[in-house]
C-alpha cells in the first residue's frame, strides 16, 4: 500500500508558486491499479516521483508498506558510465538478487545486441528507455510505477513483449499509471483519479474520472 496523509506539494517557478498538491490524503490499495489523469504541466512526474521516495512533500506524510518500483524511465540507480551488462549486475546485488537472471531477463527484454557491453552513454533515448523499463521488470515490485505509459520513442516490437509480461506480473502486482490521456489507462486500470488544481479526486471507474477530465 502506499498512502499520502494531508501531502502539500509546491514549487517556485520564478514567478509564482505552482501547487502540485494541496493537503492531499488517498491510498494506492495492493490488487486495486490505478490510472491518474492530469494535464500537461499539472506534475504528473511531481506526484510519481513522490510515490517512488525520490521527492519529498513539503507538508504531510507519506507511507509506502510494499516494494515499490522506481518510475518507468528513471535513469537516476543507473550509471551511464556503465554497460547494461555492469549496471544489470550492480542493482541485482542491490536488490540481493540473482545477478545471472537479473542480466539474462534483461537481455531477452532489450534486445539491444552488442550495446548491451557498451556504455549507457552511447545508447538512444530509445534504448535507455528499454534498458530501464526492462530492468523494472525484472526486479518483480509489488507496485510498479509508470509516467506516461511506455515511452513512444520504444520499438513496436518492444512494446508488445514489455507489455505481455507486465501484464502477467498485474496478476500479482499492482501498477499506478499517470497520464494525459484515458486510452493510456484503460490497458490496465479500472479504478481512476484526476488531478486538478494540486487536488487528487479519486473515482471507482475510470469512466467517471473520465468524465471530470474532459469537463474540465
Amino acid at each position: 500500500m502506499i498512502e499520502f496523509d494531508n501531502v502539500s506539494k509546491s514549487f517556485w517557478t520564478g514567478t509564482q508558486r505552482k501547487v502540485i498538491l494541496d493537503q492531499a490524503s488517498f491510498r494506492v490499495e495492493m490488487g486495486r491499479s490505478l490510472g491518474i489523469l492530469a494535464q500537461n504541466g499539472t506534475g504528473k512526474t511531481t506526484l510519481i516521483n513522490m510515490m517512488a521516495g525520490l521527492e519529498k512533500p513539503d507538508e504531510g506524510k507519506i507511507t509506502r508498506s510494499c516494494r515499490v518500483s522506481f518510475p518507468l524511465g528513471f535513469m537516476g540507480g543507473v550509471s551511464t558510465r556503465h554497460s547494461a551488462h555492469e549496471n544489470c549486475r550492480y542493482i541485482a546485488r542491490l536488490y540481493a538478487l540473482d545477478a545471472d537472471y537479473v542480466e539474462s531477463f534483461c537481455r531477452w527484454v532489450c534486445n539491444l545486441g552488442e550495446y548491451f557491453e557498451m556504455p549507457l552513454s552511447t545508447y538512444s533515448s530509445g534504448m535507455r528507455a528499454r534498458f530501464t523499463f526492462a530492468l523494472m521488470l525484472a526486479l518483480e515490485f509489488d507496485i510498479y510505477l509508470i509516467d506516461e505509459g511506455m515511452p513512444s520513442t520504444v520499438d513496436v516490437e518492444f512494446n508488445r513483449k514489455a507489455g505481455d509480461i507486465l501484464r502477467e506480473r498485474l496478476k500479482n502486482a499492482t501498477v499506478v499509471i499517470v497520464s494525459h490521456s484515458a486510452q493510456t489507462l484503460e490497458k490496465f486500470c479500472r479504478q481512476a483519479a484526476v488531478l486538478k488544481h494540486g487536488r487528487l479526486y479519486m473515482f471507482d471507474t475510470l469512466e467517471e474520472a473520465k468524465r471530470l477530465y474532459d469537463y474540465a
